[in-house]
């Protein structure tokens, strides 16, 4: 090939990669650019409404003050028990699949239920939840036990489970195979093994699915909807129903009153603040864990 060949080539390809490098310089600006108009609009939306009482009374009747002190309560009582429900679930499933199953046909099997789990709509859980659970409970309790904080917290403890099936699995096996092999060498039993070394190597990774299985489940609204329902007033009791930040910005964004659809775009920026925390938590637990 002559040198004349050789620079249109070197020509050719230096257009291919400045088209290449500027349509997905675009496609990023073009993405970056929504996310930044949403962000922007709920935080100057939901800063105009910020205030004490926001965190201090209750969810109020239209034309009226009031606060969304019931909602956040609801709402971290349901993740809390979503969460202890859903985590020790995921983790024994997760070691199981990475320590004792890994290249079996029902791991593998496993592992393609629990991506369809983890991409499956939320509302299609709900409606599983109260097919299974409240519609057979308010028949046996003669309607004295149906839509409820526990019937919410089930709901998103499947959308845990399968969050943290997968970061535990994959995380456990990211550790090398010599630290198994060393440890079985002196004597270690299988179960020591698996807990007090492997998983504990793995501690960060696994730490962070469970934060982010949190910070998805914390903005759920359509899975609340068909088991928690919602309550206007403080409510305690985990067989009733009770309210949840995401349901309440669902039903006051779409309500005629203003007052309402400042108190949705206050419980929005600070939903979407608690998230942005738990995101931001679990890149710096992996950073400092790659660091040590």
């Amino acid at each position: 090939m002559s040198k004349v060949d050789n620079e249109n080539l070197y020509r050719v390809r230096s257009i291919k990669n400045i088209i290449a490098m500027v349509l997905s310089c675009g496609a990023t600006a073009f993405g970056l650019l929504w996310l930044v108009w949403i962000l922007l609009t709920t935080v100057v939306n939901g800063f105009q409404a910020l205030n004490t009482r926001l965190f201090t009374e209750m969810t109020p009747p239209p034309g009226s003050e009031g606060g969304l002190a019931n909602a956040f309560y609801g709402s971290f009582l349901m993740s809390g028990i979503g969460l202890l429900i859903g985590t020790p679930i995921g983790l024994m499933a997760g070691i199981w699949l990475a320590e004792f199953a890994r290249h079996t046909k029902l791991g593998n099997a496993v592992r393609f239920i629990n991506d369809i789990l983890l991409s499956a709509p939320s509302i299609v859980l709900g409606l599983f939840v109260y097919t299974a659970v409240i519609l057979p409970l308010s028949a046996v309790t003669n309607h004295q036990v149906g839509f409820s904080a526990l019937a919410g917290a089930l709901a998103l403890a499947l959308l845990v489970i399968p969050v943290v099936v997968r970061t535990t699995d994959e995380m456990l096996q990211l550790q090398p195979s010599t630290m198994r092999e060393a440890a079985l060498a002196l004597g270690v039993p299988q179960w020591k093994l698996t807990l007090q070394i492997v998983l504990r190597a793995a501690k960060a990774g696994v730490v962070t699915g469970v934060l982010l299985a949190l910070a998805r489940i914390t903005g759920e609204t359509a899975p609340l909807l068909f088991t928690a329902f919602g309550n206007q007033f403080w409510s305690s009791d985990i067989l009733k129903p009770i309210a949840s930040v995401p349901v309440v910005i669902f039903q006051y964004a779409m309500s005629p009153f203003d007052d309402w659809h400042s108190l949705a775009w206050a419980g929005a920026l600070i939903l979407t603040m608690f998230v942005l925390v738990l995101s931001l938590s679990s890149r710096l637990i992996l950073l400092r864990n790659r660091s040590s």
